[in-house]
């Protein structure tokens, strides 16, 4: 498997063809995975944004002020205001927003971006990213594509490169009834190839002012294994979120 970072893509401006740009780019194969991260996508379907456009409310204002009192750091209640019209639920207020996105993912501040916004005060992530992707494959001679992120973990330092968006491959391979090298039945192993495969692109992408936005994936093999649409865990089985709910309403 080999990847490699698309070159010489300009500024993307809202109303670009992304499609078009990365097909102008590069000469892609049938069965590449292009991987797109979403600061680009959102910024070719002018999600780009002014604080202003988000005039703060009671609870938004209530929940700025509790986070300068955790933080200790003045907090603007707009920002807050823009994280709760972005998302379907907040799970907890403090010491950090995090929230759920109408799209499924759970994040610090419904993902909205502060940096990378010459058009805007923030960078709002693509609306239905599993959209975006489908458009831009549309456009393209490959038939997989994936819309990244770069979120923290639970546990652990750091952010890496997840999923937010695909389009022409299943996000999980699916292992159940397969076994392993001593011959036992796998009954749980569900592979979320999807996010390895942004995490993958995310380190030949880059970060701060010498990333590349897009990559792309050649030669990736899914194998004789089945399929899973599942991606976001749903509540009833997502204990980790219900143990938050408990905690932060207590």
């Amino acid at each position: 498997m080999e990847l490699f970072a698309v070159p010489d893509l300009p500024e993307i401006r809202a109303g670009h063809d992304l499609a078009a740009l990365i097909r102008d780019a590069v000469d892609l194969r049938e069965g590449d995975v292009v991987c797109v991260a979403s600061t680009v996508v959102s910024k070719a379907e002018g999600r780009s944004a002014d604080l202003d456009d988000f005039p703060a409310g009671p609870r938004a204002r209530e929940i700025a002020a509790r986070l300068a009192d955790h933080t200790g750091e003045e907090k603007d209640p707009r920002f807050a205001q823009a994280v709760l019209e972005e998302s379907v639920e907040v799970l907890m207020e403090a010491p950090f927003l995090l929230t759920e996105t109408r799209f499924g993912h759970v994040g610090v501040n419904a993902g909205i971006d502060r940096s990378n916004t010459a058009d805007g005060d923030l960078l709002l992530l693509p609306k239905r990213p599993s959209e975006s992707a489908a458009r831009i494959r549309s456009g393209l001679s490959a038939d997989r594509v994936v819309v990244t992120d770069t979120c923290g973990r639970p546990f652990r330092h750091g952010q890496r490169g997840v999923a937010i968006g695909w389009a022409g491959l299943a996000p999980g391979r699916d292992w159940r009834g397969e076994r392993d090298r001593d011959g036992r039945e796998l009954d749980v192993t569900v592979e979320n190839v999807a996010d390895e495969l942004a995490a993958a692109a995310n380190l030949v992408a880059g970060e701060g002012d010498g990333g590349t936005p897009v990559v792309v994936v050649r030669d990736f093999e899914w194998g004789d294994h089945g399929e899973s649409d599942a991606h976001f865990r749903e509540v009833e089985t997502d204990f980790v979120r219900q143990a938050i709910r408990e905690w932060s309403y207590e």
